[in-house]
């Protein structure tokens, strides 16, 4: 929420549930360690044993606007943060006659989520977006996201102590943004302001006609330790330790982290996409939140999520969002929509995708956004293989030279027929030594 990125692709849809459900019970080897299903009555204020407001303009003695350049004032009022007697919670911002802005922003009292040593830590909400598009949509900022304990009371320690945004939207796009922000500002490992980011469509409805499930899971229980980010339970985005050096990892991970709903008005992240607010700027508009759940695992406990549908084999699986790798680097993309690709892949390097769902039909079709700068005579294969990075490749293309790292285009190649469920690794072959290939995504067809 201190800084945005973008790159959307899109993934398979999920079922609707009513605005007023209830908060599904753990899984198997979960607890649940913190709740709030909003329930009370209509026009009543969030409970203030899990809530505190934040207010004003700024937190004492930091950053103005929020550090974001945002124009709103926070309030405690129940016109802008209110319980709506179904079950829910409403952040709605206003435009006074003057055209001031207020809206709502809450965070828990605690400030102690992390997982456990060796464990994994879930945090979701089930909500629905300001429910406004176009012009009238225009500077609304809606979010629910985490920041580390350490900035509550300084406040100038951004982005090092870490940020973890499990939704953000803006200008009422079909879209969801999800990122971790860490290390220095500007620049550093973790590219900031923009952080390690990434964005998809909401499957099924949109964002903001529906209800829909955002969930971050950190992992520790895998190496490296890894936090992945999920809609509707289809992932989308991953960040893990081997993407930053050991020490800034560290100083963003090793402590709890506090949760965040807010809707913004206006600020960095609206006008990184066209501008902020205007006079056509819808006032009134809340973002609906039906619960907040926390879940944790021990000892790698608990399904990280279901193996089925992890990953949709037919929607864009992001590169950079890997469970596994040997011998790649992260870098920012220029490809059309920015954020991340996976580069200096040369011989005998790979990356490891789990849980990647073909379905019952199958199958037939790879297609991989690649670029090169290789230089003359160098080339190779990008290769699919299942379950086992030294199986048989199901299918492959070759490479070489497209006009310069960054020059992207999209490679398809025929494949052996597959359905089920799968480990996906893309495996990298070739008779010279030398780096031949940049991914930014891939995807599968039928």
């Amino acid at each position: 929420m201190l800084a945005t990125f973008g790159l959307a692709a899109a993934v398979a849809g999920a079922a609707a549930l009513p605005a007023n459900a209830t908060a599904p019970p753990p899984p198997s080897g979960w607890t649940q360690v913190f709740l709030d299903d909003f329930n009370g009555s209509a026009g009543t204020g969030v409970n203030t044993t899990n809530w505190q407001y934040a207010t004003g303009t700024s937190y004492p003695g930091g950053p103005a606007n929020w550090g974001t350049g945002e124009v709103e004032t926070m309030t405690n009022s129940t016109g802008n943060v209110s319980l709506d007697g179904n079950g829910n919670l409403r952040i709605t911002p206003l435009r006074d006659s003057a055209g001031r802005w207020t809206s709502g922003r809450i965070e828990t009292n605690r400030t102690d989520f992390q997982p456990p040593a060796g464990g994994k830590l879930r945090v979701e909400a089930r909500l629905q977006m300001p429910n406004v598009t176009g012009v009238p949509a225009e500077g609304y900022w809606p979010a629910f996201w985490m920041l580390g304990a350490p900035y509550r009371g300084n406040y100038h320690n951004w982005p090092a102590v870490g940020e973890l945004d499990i939704m953000e939207n803006v200008h009422g796009r079909n879209q969801v943004w999800a990122t971790m922000h860490c290390g220095v500002n500007p620049g550093g490992p973790c590219n900031e302001t923009t952080g390690i980011g990434n964005s998809t469509t909401c499957p099924g409805s949109t964002c903001q006609s529906a209800f829909h499930t955002y969930t971050m899971e950190w992992d520790r229980s895998v190496s490296p330790e890894t936090i992945r980010f999920l809609v509707d339970g289809t992932q989308f985005h991953s960040v893990n330790a081997s993407q930053v050096d050991a020490t800034t990892w560290s100083n963003a991970t090793n402590h709890g982290f506090f949760i965040i709903l807010n809707v913004a008005m206006g600020g960095a992240f609206p006008d990184a996409f066209g501008g902020g607010l205007d006079a056509d700027t819808r006032s009134g508009v809340p973002m609906v939140v039906d619960y907040v759940q926390v879940l944790s695992a021990t000892g790698g406990g608990g399904t990280t999520p279901p193996p089925s549908g992890t990953r949709d084999a037919y929607s864009p699986i992001q590169a950079e969002s890997y469970d596994g790798q040997s011998g790649t680097s992260t870098e920012a993309s220029s490809d059309t929509g920015g954020g991340q690709n996976i580069g200096s892949l040369a011989n005998g390097d790979w990356a490891h995708f789990r849980g990647v769902n073909f379905g019952s039909t199958g199958a037939t079709q790879f297609t991989a956004r690649v670029a090169s700068g290789a230089p003359a005579g160098v080339s190779g294969l990008v290769e699919v293989r299942l379950d086992s990075r030294t199986a048989t490749p199901v299918g492959s293309f070759s490479l070489a030279n497209t006009g310069g790292w960054q020059s992207w285009r999209t490679v398809p190649a025929n494949i052996s027929r597959i359905t089920g469920t799968h480990d996906v690794y893309l495996t990298f072959t070739s008779g010279q030594p030398a780096d031949f290939v940049n991914v930014n995504w891939f995807a599968f067809g039928r």
